[in-house]
């Protein structure tokens, strides 16, 4: 699933080509919103608050999630998309332009005032522009039995923090992903981390959390279990871990760098 830095780029590729343009066509192929016909509507503007992207138009909101698989991209009118057409959720058009959502986990349209119903329940954003750090971490602490990866992945407290940040964050910290949050330390200090990691990445593509680019040594720890520690040399550990059963996300960890 898209962490936030990449949801954050699609959105800004949206805007760039959209914005302030007015739509001379748009398609969605969901049923519950297939007779919804936004042309004529001008993009306000596209935004993203954590994993979810929201397409201001008119006095309208188009409310996607990538989950898995999404993307939205960019092509000229008549240019054959690079995804089959039948997984094309929906179809933009302003002159030639076409953005195309396909593979979107969440698609609807709805009123701007009701926008709060998708994303009124999301935590503070790292990218976003009201981001609060002593919000999140209060929201961070506010369960103090919960481990500490799972308090991450949670959309409720920071939105946008996927697995890859997740399990980065407790390793740059020095935690053991299952440490509960009451035990954490400074936990401002983590809420701000989560901040510089995501700022530091919306940039570019090639995501890095150690700052080096070459393939293997973009991560400490994820996607790189029973690899040796970049730091300490000590084969890393993996496992599941989860808020319940069905919930769990895969999570590493080094036994000599993590306490």
């Amino acid at each position: 699933m898209p962490e936030g830095d990449t949801v954050y780029r699609i959105a800004r590729q949206q805007h760039d080509a959209l914005a302030g343009r007015t739509l001379t066509a748009s398609e969605f192929r969901v049923p519950g919103f297939a007779t919804v016909d936004l042309a004529g509507e001008t993009v306000r503007e596209v935004v993203a608050r954590g994993k979810h992207l929201l397409h201001r138009v008119g006095e309208f909101t188009v409310h996607s999630h990538l989950k898995m698989d999404g993307d939205w991209r960019l092509f000229r009118r008549g240019e054959r998309w690079s995804r089959a057409g039948f997984q094309a959720r929906a179809v933009l058009t302003v002159g030639e332009t076409q953005s195309v959502g396909f593979d979107l986990g969440i698609l609807e349209v709805l009123p701007i005032g009701d926008e709060w119903r998708a994303v009124g329940h999301l935590g503070p954003d790292p990218l976003g522009t009201s981001w609060d750090a002593d919000e999140a971490a209060r929201r961070l602490a506010a369960d103090p039995a919960i481990p500490v990866f799972v308090a991450l992945l949670d959309q409720r407290n920071l939105a946008g923090i996927g697995n890859i940040y997740a399990n980065e964050l407790c390793y740059v910290r020095g935690v053991l992903p299952t440490r509960p949050m009451g035990t954490v330390e400074d936990v401002p200090a983590l809420a701000g981390l989560a901040h510089r990691m995501l700022h530091a990445n919306r940039d570019r593509w090639t995501r890095t959390t150690t700052g080096d680019l070459r393939p293997g040594r973009r991560t400490w720890v994820y996607g790189r279990g029973g690899q040796p520690c970049l730091r300490c040399g000590t084969l890393l550990e993996t496992g599941r871990l989860g808020r319940r059963s069905g919930e769990e996300r895969v999570v590493t960890w080094c036994p000599a760098c993590q306490r």
